[in-house]
């Protein structure tokens, strides 16, 4: 069977990840002055989703009660990831910062941290379309869905941790190193640097 692989059309690119998130970000602004929490609702949801790698499922389920942000904690708990299991994530002091941010600002006492107008729980679909709005705006290719954002954590936080497979493994919750291998293909900027200095020697 031949393994899945990452290319590179299943991951925002650096420049993509700063436009996707100057949009958001304008909009939530623009969102304030009309006191319009949808924006700013939104603006969370791609956030958290390009900083944890979550699962879109993941994200729809997620409450506020799995956050823990006091006393110098910045994570979340996954109830039910794959396979019914559960993990902790962690999460870096900006994004803390937001989701304080957002709490403060929402409009409804749902028990999910993020649910529609109505209060209720945001599905699949919804996280979805809302990605793909601000995509859009954005001006990114539309083959890009949420789950891009999974992808692109990944392959982020391989090259910031320095290549280190297992610390992936452990954020996305994988359960076995063979899934996570698939991004050491597309994120070694250390072959790419071999290869230059092999044409230099020529």
């Amino acid at each position: 069977m031949n393994q899945w692989i990452i290319t590179p059309d299943k991951y925002l690119k650096d420049e993509e990840v700063k436009r996707l998130m100057k949009t958001c970000e304008e909009n939530a602004e623009l969102a304030r002055a009309y006191s319009n929490w949808i924006a700013i609702r939104d603006y969370m949801i791609i956030d958290l989703a390009l900083n944890t790698g979550l699962r879109v499922q993941e994200i729809s389920d997620l409450k506020t009660e799995d956050l823990n942000i006091q006393y110098g904690e910045s994570s979340l708990v996954v109830q039910h990831g794959k396979g019914d299991k559960k993990r902790v994530v962690r999460f870096s002091k900006n994004l803390k910062a937001h989701i304080k941010q957002y709490l403060a600002e929402r409009k409804d006492d749902s028990p999910y941290l993020f649910s529609s107008s109505r209060g209720e729980q945001l599905t699949r679909s919804a996280l979805q379309k809302i990605f793909k709005a601000h995509a859009r705006e954005a001006d990114l290719p539309e083959h890009y869905s949420i789950h891009s954002l999974r992808h692109t954590f990944a392959t982020r936080l391989y090259r910031a941790s320095g290549y280190n497979l297992r610390l992936v493994l452990k954020e996305l919750g994988h359960s076995n190193i063979q899934t996570t291998t698939v991004y050491s293909d597309v994120s070694n900027d250390e072959v790419e640097k071999a290869l230059e200095r092999l044409n230099e020697e020529d």
